[in-house]
């Protein structure tokens, strides 16, 4: 049984909690999304989450900024913008990237009066961060590991390409969720798992940069032209979707799985295999309503899906929307390989864990020893892309 956390509260770190605010008053919280706000991806996920807590909680606000990153806004620091929004009012602020751990970690103990988040990072439970600033993520192993089974099921060439962004712990794991799940299907629909291509490219940051990283364009339409005719995406933006239509529209068969966004298969639904999303907006009713009623404790939550019902956006962290064109074959396999994968969550007899060794890393190290099942210390700081993958590690 793969025994996920959905919440720590953190003891024994340095907490100031902030000040209880008076319910009928207004809460102003704020945003700082590394990606354009309408990105149809990561960002505009995180700003609907925000709008979800302005439909939910009385009295709440949003005021955000997008695109904050080193090459759309170098001459703005992470002080710059905390202090902005505190000046504005702001009790909460979500930072939400990764790559944004160290500079909030460093603003955040400025602040012991004000409530920070910072989306994935660890510092609540490293003790790195102050106590006034909590980590929150979801438990996208698991869409991805649908993404994944879906490639397997579709794909007739036996290569599927996962456009990666930058590599880290994170993405890593990511990927390598995404094999396994591609790995399993197309063995369950008769090919054989060791002669799957699964080729991992990364373009170096989570969205284009022109003259920083790799166009995602030119990767996705590399994948294709080497012979893989599914396409499953790791960045925030939706190119490998955008691709794959236009290559559609010259008669090829190929397909693509975007990420993050729940609506993200809109932008070529003929080819959309479906899409995982983060759902980011009850963990952030949540965390508003603790700091409302002056109950915020630091935590760090890496939170489930709802196996009930994945797609139910007022409980689930993670969903996964089916794309329109999947087959009444293909979604009777989804859909058992979901349940499959709900009963292994619960450790039921029967149940299946993707994450059961033996499991070795790409350079032959082992991953997870036979019989034995991978902790989620091991998951979160994957090391390497697994065995079978081709692609940096690093």
């Amino acid at each position: 049984m793969l025994i996920i956390i959905a919440a720590i509260v953190v003891s024994g770190l340095p907490t100031r909690t902030p000040a209880a605010v008076a319910q009928d008053d207004e809460f102003v919280f704020g945003l700082i999304m590394v990606g354009p706000f309408d990105d149809n991806g990561w960002s505009e996920a995180h700003y609907e989450a925000g709008l979800y807590v302005e439909d939910n909680v009385d009295g709440a606000r949003m005021i955000s900024i997008d695109r904050f990153n080193a090459a759309d806004s170098p001459e703005l620091t992470m002080e710059d913008v905390v202090a902005d929004m505190v000046e504005q009012g702001a009790q909460l602020i979500i930072a939400n990237s990764d790559d944004m751990k160290e500079d909030i970690e460093a603003v955040a103990p400025n602040y012991p009066d004000v409530a920070f988040i910072h989306v994935s990072g660890d510092g609540a439970l490293t003790g790195e961060a102050s106590g006034n600033l909590s980590n929150i993520m979801g438990q996208m192993i698991y869409g991805k590991m649908i993404a994944g089974c879906l490639s397997g099921l579709r794909t007739e060439t036996g290569s599927i390409g996962y456009l990666g962004p930058l590599v880290n712990a994170e993405t890593r794991r990511l990927a390598n969720s995404a094999f396994l799940g591609a790995r399993h299907c197309y063995e369950m629909k008769g090919g054989d798992p060791a002669e799957l291509q699964f080729e991992v490219i990364w373009i170096g940051f989570w969205f284009f940069i022109e003259g920083v990283t790799l166009d995602p364009t030119e990767v996705a339409n590399d994948f294709f032209n080497g012979g893989a005719d599914v396409v499953i995406s790791g960045i925030d933006t939706t190119q490998a979707l955008v691709v794959a239509g236009q290559r559609a529209a010259e008669s090829e068969s190929v397909f693509a799985i975007p990420y993050d966004f729940i609506d993200a298969c809109g932008e070529a639904p003929d080819v959309c295999l479906g899409v995982p999303y983060f759902n980011w907006g009850p963990s952030y009713v949540e965390a508003v309503e603790m700091v409302q009623a002056g109950e915020w404790e630091q935590y760090w939550e890496w939170n489930p899906p709802n196996w009930e019902d994945l797609n139910d956006l007022d409980t689930t962290a993670v969903g996964f929307q089916f794309g329109d064109i999947l087959t009444e074959e293909e979604l009777e396999a989804a859909n058992g390989f979901i349940e499959a994968l709900a009963a292994g969550y619960a450790g039921e007899e029967g149940g299946l864990n993707l994450y059961a060794g033996p499991l070795n890393y790409q350079d032959g190290t082992e991953f997870v020893a036979e019989g034995e099942v991978a902790t989620d210390e091991q998951i979160w700081y994957t090391e390497q892309l697994l065995e079978g993958m081709t692609g940096a590690s690093e």
